[in-house]
């Protein structure tokens, strides 16, 4: 079973957040008051954790037409999260909203995609664009960024030269870069990727020890799950073992030098939280 921890950058205090059934998925709000996790096969658009009491606090489906999986990127302000949406009967309906964190309403649309599937990564700093992966109904997939109003699609991936298995994207806090996990073909094992958010400078970020590498090779290893510390001078992220099995939670510079490894055990989502005010 899948269980929500919270632990220190040098892997101290190791505290359980949900232990009320299997959840994964966490994501801190911007100002660390609350965290969302998916949990509980309950139909709600959100479960929000108050990290200090416990408390949690459901948000409703917004549409019943919709089928909402809320949660995925928290607005730069804490007000609205990202949902990743399908239509119940009408697969038109299928794309990226959000709604308002404060009562799950004020539902609004952010992309369109007839009869695939768009899962949102992170807002940009200023909470005017979307970093996301699209599905197409052929199954292709490519890592885009929009406007929050549905403009300006760009693709970040070279459709001619596609990856597989592309994760989200977690978007820099200084804005100008956009982390992300895939592989070069079903192959190999998956790496950590740096793209430039207008599409420039798409390339592996170099770790070591290496990741990637065949499922052939006897000592080749998976990076996954990137994400940015709140300051962007780091990253952390998750290895596995040459089989495939998460092998714990580490930490990179953003350069991709000085590995420190966080948790020891078959641990993954991470998420970098900040510290409440007051």
């Amino acid at each position: 079973m899948l269980s929500t921890y919270t632990v220190q950058t040098d892997g101290s205090d190791v505290q359980p957040l949900f232990q009320e059934g299997s959840s994964e998925m966490p994501r801190w709000s911007p100002d660390g008051s609350q965290v969302q996790i998916f949990c509980c096969d309950e139909p709600v658009a959100a479960h929000l954790i108050d990290p200090v009491s416990g408390n949690v606090r459901t948000l409703p489906l917004p549409d019943p037409a919709l089928e909402a999986h809320c949660g995925f990127a928290w607005s730069p302000d804490g007000r609205r999260l990202a949902c990743e949406v399908f239509g119940v009967e009408d697969d038109h309906l299928n794309g990226i909203y959000s709604i308002r964190t404060s009562d799950g309403g004020g539902l609004q649309r952010i992309t369109t995609s007839p009869g695939g599937d768009d899962i949102p990564g992170d807002y940009s700093p200023d909470g005017t664009r979307m970093v996301f992966t699209r599905s197409s109904a052929e199954g292709d997939a490519g890592l885009f960024v929009t406007d929050v109003d549905e403009a300006g699609l760009r693709e970040l991936t070279d459709p001619d030269r596609p990856l597989v298995d592309i994760s989200p994207g977690s978007w820099s806090p200084t804005g100008d870069q956009i982390l992300f996990a895939a592989r070069r073909n079903e192959d190999h094992h998956k790496t950590i990727w740096v793209v430039n958010a207008d599409g420039s400078s798409l390339h592996e970020l170099a770790i070591d020890p290496t990741c990637g590498g065949l499922w052939s090779e006897p000592e080749a290893i998976g990076c996954y799950s990137p994400t940015w510390s709140p300051d962007g001078r780091r990253i952390a992220f998750v290895r596995s073992t040459p089989a495939g099995v998460d092998d714990g939670i580490f930490i990179v510079n953003a350069d991709g030098s000085g590995l420190v490894r966080v948790t020891d055990g078959e641990d993954d989502q991470p998420d970098w939280g900040t510290v409440p005010e007051g």
